[in-house]
C-alpha cells in the first residue's frame, strides 16, 4: 500500500510518500514541502497548493491520503490556514477517488514513537530510524508528513477495507 502523508499548512505543507514493502517494512518513496508566498492573496495560495498536490498525486498514485487533523489550542489564524490547506487536500482526494485517513497529532506521535507526548525531535529521529534514512528530511513539515504516512500504515484502514472504500468511491463517479 502507498500512503501520501500531508501535514497541512498554507505557508509550508509537508508531503511524504511511504510504501509498505512487507509487514512492518516501510520505505520512503518521496518527500518534500510545498511553499506558498505569505504575501500572496489567500485564493492564489490555495490555488498554488492545489497545483502542487495534483502533481504529487499524479506522480505517486497513492492508495490513500493521510492528513493531520486540524488542531489549535489558542492560535485561531493558524488553525484557519491549516484547515484551508487540509480542505484542498480533502477535495483533491475526493476528486481522485482516493480514500482519506485523518489522524490527530498525538495519534501520529504515539504510532511513531510510542508516546503521544513526544516532541518533534523525537518524532523526526524515529522517522529517520523507521525508514532507514541517512539523514532527517528538512524542514520538519516534511518529517511530520512521513510520520503521518507511517501512522496510517500502522493504524489506518486495513487493505480490504481500503479496497472496498476505493470501489465505492469509483462507482459514484
Amino acid at each position: 500500500m502507498r500512503v501520501l502523508g500531508i501535514d497541512p499548512g498554507l505557508t509550508r505543507c509537508g508531503i511524504g510518500v511511504v510504501d509498505s514493502t512487507a509487514p512492518q517494512k516501510l520505505q520512503m518513496v518521496g518527500v518534500g514541502v510545498i511553499k506558498t508566498d505569505p504575501e500572496a492573496p489567500l485564493e492564489y495560495r490555495l490555488l498554488e497548493l492545489e497545483k502542487e498536490l495534483i502533481i504529487w498525486i499524479k506522480e505517486y498514485k497513492p492508495d490513500v491520503i493521510a492528513i493531520e487533523r486540524v488542531f489549535s489550542q489558542l492560535n485561531v489564524r493558524t488553525a484557519m490556514a491549516t484547515g484551508q490547506a487540509a480542505g484542498v487536500a480533502l477535495l483533491l482526494a475526493a476528486k481522485n477517488s482516493i480514500p482519506v485517513g485523518i489522524h490527530t497529532p498525538s495519534e501520529v506521535k504515539a504510532a511513531v514513537t510510542g508516546s503521544g507526548r513526544a516532541d518533534k525531535k523525537q518524532v523526526a529521529q524515529m522517522v529517520k530510524r523507521l525508514l532507514k534514512l541517512k539523514e532527517m528530511p528538512k524542514p520538519v513539515d516534511s518529517t511530520d508528513a512521513l510520520a503521518l504516512a507511517i501512522c496510517h500504515h500502522w493504524r489506518g484502514v486495513g487493505n480490504a477495507r481500503l479496497a472496498n472504500a476505493k470501489k465505492k468511491a469509483t462507482k459514484k463517479r
